[in-house]
């Protein structure tokens, strides 16, 4: 997820054009989308990455056509309490979010990751989140949603990787830390 340094995704007025990736950064996105088995998603940004399975228009770039022939391959399932279809490489969840993620993960040898902030937070309090990463973007945007909703317990990271790209954006990986005596 694209990150404010103020730890927010979207703006105030639920903006997020400030987190538009550069070439560099996009050309991460296609790579990184090339190495998941899966994705789980909620349903406002299952509508925004829509556009790359529908609009024609966003293949007009080499790099976009990679993206976008990378994200209709990739198989998505949407965890959403008011559609009643989806499109693409997609299917609506029917189970929960722990048995939707176990199907998934057993259905591929590769990552799955899970997109959307409030699905993020359950999936960390349902203890399915081995790693959390973001793109930190140099602006402060004052208030928005929040990367990360409050959490119940405390989530011990281990930060694994950064990457600094020549727009000032930060990707940072981390690594959840498991304390195996509970």
């Amino acid at each position: 997820m694209n990150v404010s340094v103020d730890g927010f995704i979207a703006d105030r007025d639920g903006e997020f054009g400030w987190s538009v990736p550069s070439e560099e950064q996009f050309r991460f996105h296609v790579e990184e989308t090339r190495e998941l088995g899966g994705f789980l998603c909620g349903r406002k940004l299952y509508e925004t990455m829509l556009v790359w399975e529908t609009d024609p228009s966003l293949r007009d770039t080499e790099l976009e056509a990679e993206f976008a022939d990378a994200w209709c391959a990739l198989p998505k399932v949407v965890f959403s309490r008011t559609l009643t279809s989806v499109q693409g490489n997609a299917r609506l969840a029917k189970a929960s979010l722990a048995d939707e993620a176990v199907a998934v993960l057993e259905a591929t040898a590769k990552d799955v990751a899970i997109g959307g902030a409030g699905l993020a937070v359950a999936a960390i309090e349902l203890d399915l989140i081995d790693e959390l990463s973001m793109f930190r973007h140099p602006i402060v945007v004052g208030g928005g949603t929040p990367f990360l909703p409050p959490v119940i317990d405390h989530v011990v990271l281990e930060l694994v990787e950064t990457s600094t790209f020549s727009s000032g954006v930060i990707y940072e990986r981390y690594r959840r830390t498991r304390d195996d005596s509970r």
